[in-house]
């Protein structure tokens, strides 16, 4: 899609209240939004709770259901399957529960316990065969999906030095990233012969990475671009010329984007269409372009526009839909999830 020339629009489409604390993620269900399928999303929060909601004919979101009576403390993050069939939700009473989707409702028909404490979370691989989560105890878990809602957990990696803030599997293959407290982001691959995890890459300040504390990452479609944020104000994006025969091939720095939020930034989130989005404790959404103008240096990013005042307070989660609308989820500490669309100024909605 071309963003040269034009000027874009983020409109908040909707304001959805009934959580009672910080709104701490949100997440689409895949294959949602598309296709005359309405959209859902679901959402986690610090009043120990996981909200559904689904558009109805209007285009506008209800709550479906409240997934409640599970766990006994903060839901920092959710994440469904590739096929939608479950939802994984980490919470910090040191547990992840598994819930299955049938029809309208939801059961949870599995709890993984093994973390020393609060899990900060939870993340599905493409395939649905395996999972991952992280905690404030500093580990990674891998756990297998068997039949029978059965979790094995094939490894426990030891790596970081701080609590382990994300865990992201990247999209065309299993290769799994964790980013930490410890201002590093690490490449987790299995060990071909042993099925045993080790890391083959460390992303830190010594290969121009944070040099602060790395909240949250997203890969671009093709899974060969990394982009990640931290408390030091930047964003930076990653590439890699991953092949499925060398999932060695190591990540290298490509740009900085700095002085756009003059806050913590909390969350990024890479579109199918290439639109970084990011969300930050300064309140304000920010969404970036690649600037195809200098090709001689490699890619670089540019601002599409900021959104200040996207909430009343921190911006802790931004997720795009990948359906037919440019539809953004935000989540923010002030216990609102907001839904926004990008247009074009001319009131276009960009088909």
């Amino acid at each position: 899609m071309n963003f040269e020339d034009e000027d874009f629009e983020l409109r908040e489409i909707q304001r959805l209240e009934g959580h009672t604390d910080k709104v701490w993620s949100v997440a689409w269900k895949p294959a949602t939004g598309i296709n005359g399928v309405p959209a859902v999303f679901a959402s986690c929060s610090g009043d120990k709770t996981v909200r559904i909601w689904e558009e109805n004919s209007t285009g506008s979101f209800q709550c479906q259901a409240v997934l409640e009576e599970t766990h006994t403390r903060t839901v920092r993050s959710c994440a469904w399957s590739p096929s939608g069939k479950f939802l994984a939700t980490a919470s910090f009473d040191a547990t992840t529960a598994i819930w299955e989707n049938v029809g309208v409702d939801f059961e949870c028909v599995s709890t993984l316990e093994g973390h020393d404490n609060e899990v900060k979370s939870v993340s599905w691989n493409n395939s649905g065969s395996l999972l991952a989560t992280c905690g404030r105890d500093k580990s990674v878990w891998i756990w297998e999906v068997l039949p029978g809602n059965e979790f094995d957990c094939v490894s426990v990696l030891q790596g970081h030095t701080q609590d382990v803030k994300m865990v992201q599997w990247n999209p065309s293959m299993d290769t799994l990233f964790s980013c930490s407290y410890d201002n590093t982001i690490k490449v987790w691959v299995e060990n071909g012969d042993s099925d045993d995890w080790h890391c083959i890459q460390t992303l830190g300040e010594s290969n121009s990475g944070h040099t602060s504390t790395v909240w949250s990452l997203s890969f671009d479609a093709s899974g060969d671009k990394m982009v990640s944020c931290s408390d030091d104000l930047t964003i930076k994006v990653w590439t890699s010329k991953m092949q499925e025969w060398d999932q060695n091939s190591p990540w290298k720095h490509v740009c900085t984007l700095s002085g756009y939020h003059d806050r913590t930034i909390f969350s990024v989130h890479w579109s199918r269409e290439g639109i970084i989005a990011s969300g930050a404790a300064d309140d304000a959404i920010c969404l970036f372009v690649e600037n195809n103008d200098n090709e001689v240096e490699g890619p670089s990013f540019k601002l599409l526009l900021k959104k200040e005042k996207a909430h009343e307070m921190d911006v802790n989660s931004v997720q795009w839909n990948s359906g037919d609308r440019r539809l953004l989820a935000s989540a923010s500490d002030d216990g609102t999830v907001k839904i926004w669309e990008l247009v074009r100024l001319s009131g276009q909605k960009l088909l």
